[in-house]
């Protein structure tokens, strides 16, 4: 059981985003930002088949997350590309590209509050993350469309027609279960600290 391959794949998980998501072979191995986050998630999955896990921290860089994340190694969700994080204490910052058209794809409404979620923009989206007694939590503060915030009820039905459909653990607050004995996930500067138990 691999660490990407237990978690639920969701765009609101944000900095655990290359942890929940399927892993493929990534390319462009000559980046060492690349090939240090590969080693770090090979030990977290030896670690985790351990009868007792090393309890050390492991540390992941945003360049390292960020380097995974565009390596190609990530199966975004359908409509979601080029996404790129940020981390601050307890905080999580992050900005992709969003063909709305995918995601909605098939699903029409005639709301207004929904005109926002069509064809492609960029999207920031601000959120608290951490995780505790193995459960991670992420709290989305905000979105924002081309640097145009949505309004909360807007987000909250479009996160109600078009994502819980699709996978029903997300929401504007998520809480899932971290994979491969994870028992902490601390976010900081520009970094993520996990320990596992």
């Amino acid at each position: 059981m691999t660490i990407l391959r237990t978690a639920s794949a969701a765009f609101a998980v944000l900095f655990f985003v290359a942890l929940a998501l399927p892993q493929q072979t990534a390319s462009g191995a000559a980046n060492p930002a690349l090939r240090s986050m590969e080693r770090k998630l090979q030990h977290i999955d030896g670690n985790a088949d351990a009868a007792t896990p090393d309890p050390t921290p492991t540390v992941l860089t945003e360049g390292e997350v960020n380097a995974y994340l565009a390596s190609g190694a990530v199966r975004l969700p359908r409509g979601v590309q080029r996404v790129r994080l940020e981390g601050l204490p307890g905080v999580v910052n992050a900005d992709a590209r969003v063909d709305f058209d995918q995601i909605t794809q098939g699903s029409r409404s005639m709301n207004p509050l929904l005109a926002l979620f069509s064809g492609v923009h960029q999207v920031q989206v601000a959120s608290h993350a951490h995780g505790e007694r193995g459960v991670g939590h992420v709290h989305v503060d905000s979105v924002s469309i081309d640097g145009i915030e949505v309004p909360q009820i807007a987000l909250q039905y479009f996160v109600d027609r078009y994502l819980k459909p699709k996978h029903p653990e997300l929401g504007i607050d998520s809480r899932f279960q971290m994979p491969d004995r994870i028992d902490s996930a601390v976010v900081g500067r520009h970094q993520v600290t996990l320990v596992q138990r």
